[in-house]
C-alpha cells in the first residue's frame, strides 16, 4: 500500500469514526418481515430499508460510532468487507440525514427518546 493510500485510509476511517447517528423521533416507523420502513414526518417520504440499513437504523442510538455498528455488526452479520461496508453505511446515513431521518454528529447525540417504531 502505498503512503498515499494509506493516508486516505485513515482520513476515510476517521471520518466514519468521528460519526454518531441517532434515529429522529420526527418519524414513524414499523418492522415488517426484517425490513424497516420510515415515513419522514417533515417531507413524508417513505422509505423501505434492506436487512443491512435496517440493523444499521436499529443500532443507531447516538451513543454507538458509525464505525463501531459497521465493523461489529454489519460486517459481522453480513460477511461484507469493511470498505464496501463503510461506503455503503456512508451513502444510506447521508440519504437518510438528508430528509431528516437519522441525526448525525461528531459527538454523542442524546434524545430523550429514541424509538424503533412509531405507532
Amino acid at each position: 500500500m502505498t503512503a498515499d493510500a494509506a493516508e486516505t485510509r485513515t482520513q476515510r476511517r476517521l471520518a466514519i469514526s468521528d460519526k454518531y447517528i441517532a434515529r429522529s423521533s420526527a418519524i414513524a416507523s414499523r418492522l415488517l418481515g426484517g425490513e424497516m420502513m420510515i415515513m419522514s414526518a417533515a417531507d413524508s417520504t417513505f422509505f423501505t430499508l434492506n436487512e443491512v440499513a435496517t440493523a444499521i437504523w436499529l443500532a443507531a442510538d447516538g451513543t454507538t460510532p458509525l464505525a463501531q455498528i459497521v465493523e461489529g455488526t454489519i460486517c459481522k452479520q453480513f460477511d461484507v468487507a469493511l470498505q464496501e461496508a463503510e461506503r455503503d453505511a456512508n451513502q444510506f446515513v447521508t440519504e437518510l440525514s438528508q430528509h431528516g431521518i437519522l441525526l448525525v454528529s461528531d459527538k454523542p447525540i442524546s434524545l430523550p427518546f429514541a424509538s424503533t417504531e412509531t405507532r
